[in-house]
C-alpha cells in the first residue's frame, strides 16, 4: 500500500458539493492499494501513519506524531497513486488493486487507525471527490509498506 501523507492545518473532502469528511490539524492521507497488499499491509501502513513524526515539538523540530498531538486523520482512497507513466502519455493503472479488494484494505486501514486512537474522517470509495487541503509547512511524504 502507498499513502501520500500531508501535514494539514485543515482538510475536507466533498462529494456532489457536500462535505462528507473534514479534519482540523492533522494528516490528510491519500491511500492506494495494489494486488499483493493484504490486511496486514493496511495495519502496517496505519501504524506508520499514526507514528510518523512530522509535527513540531517544543523546539520546532519535526519530532512528534499525530498520536502525540491529538491530530485528526483524513483518509481518501486514491487508486491513481499506482498510475504508471513510464510509457506513453496515458497512465496505466494495472498495478492498482481491484476496487472491491482495495475498498476492504482502505476499510482495514481506517479501522486500525481508529483502534490506535485516531479520530478519522474519510472520503467515499469510488466516488468523484474534491479534496481541499491547507498543507502545513508544506510537509508531504510518500509512505509505502
Amino acid at each position: 500500500m502507498r499513502a501520500l501523507v500531508q501535514r494539514a492545518s485543515d482538510a475536507r473532502v466533498r462529494v456532489a458539493g457536500q462535505v462528507i469528511g473534514e479534519i482540523g490539524p492533522g494528516l490528510c492521507c491519500l491511500v492506494g492499494a495494489t494486488h499483493d497488499d493484504s490486511r496486514d499491509s493496511a495495519r502496517k501502513l496505519a501504524g506508520k501513519i499514526w507514528n510518523l513524526r512530522i509535527f513540531a515539538d517544543e523546539n520546532g523540530q519535526m519530532n512528534r506524531s499525530v498520536a502525540e498531538t491529538s491530530g485528526e486523520v483524513l483518509v481518501v482512497s486514491q487508486f491513481t497513486l499506482y498510475g504508471d507513466t513510464r510509457k506513453g502519455r496515458r497512465p496505466s493503472f494495472v498495478a492498482a488493486a481491484a476496487p472491491d479488494f482495495a475498498a476492504e484494505l482502505i476499510d482495514e486501514l481506517v479501522a486500525e487507525l481508529q483502534r490506535l486512537g485516531a479520530t478519522v474522517a474519510t472520503g467515499s470509495f469510488g466516488a468523484h471527490m474534491a479534496v481541499e487541503l491547507t498543507n502545513d509547512g508544506p510537509v508531504t511524504l510518500m509512505l509505502e509498506v
